[in-house]
């Protein structure tokens, strides 16, 4: 869809900082991150609900979620991880990985991400020191 957001990233058109991709699904770091490392994951081709997947790709998308929380672990060291499947921000289906401390609330609140912040987090997921 030429509106949507999530489309306009796959694309190129708008930037990310982005921690996974395959021919399938792209990871980036959310912007309004409720934790470090909060990362959201979403197929290439637009649907609205992650249901309105195949079985397939639905079971697909859940192991490239499996994968990435393992490069997040790796990386961040958090105590747990949570997801998320809100979608109602987006309407583009996505998957929302929240490398999670045992104090830090339910569901920590977003806050804008600062930009070099971000990129250092990225960096290190991605390999970097």
């Amino acid at each position: 869809m030429d509106d949507c957001i999530f489309c306009k990233i796959i694309k190129g058109k708008i930037p990310c900082f982005k921690v996974y991709e395959d021919d399938k699904y792209v990871a980036f770091l959310d912007i309004f991150p409720r934790a470090k490392g909060h990362t959201v994951v979403i197929p290439k081709k637009h649907v609205r609900w992650v249901t309105d997947l195949s079985q397939e790709e639905f079971g697909d998308m859940w192991k490239t979620v499996h994968t990435i929380t393992k490069k997040i672990a790796s990386a961040i060291r958090p105590q747990f991880t949570s997801y998320l499947t809100y979608g109602l921000d987006v309407t583009h289906a996505h998957i929302h990985i929240l490398p999670r401390e045992s104090n830090d609330g339910f569901i920590p609140e977003a806050v804008k991400g600062n930009m070099e912040e971000l990129k250092k987090v990225a960096d290190l997921i991605n390999g970097g020191n």
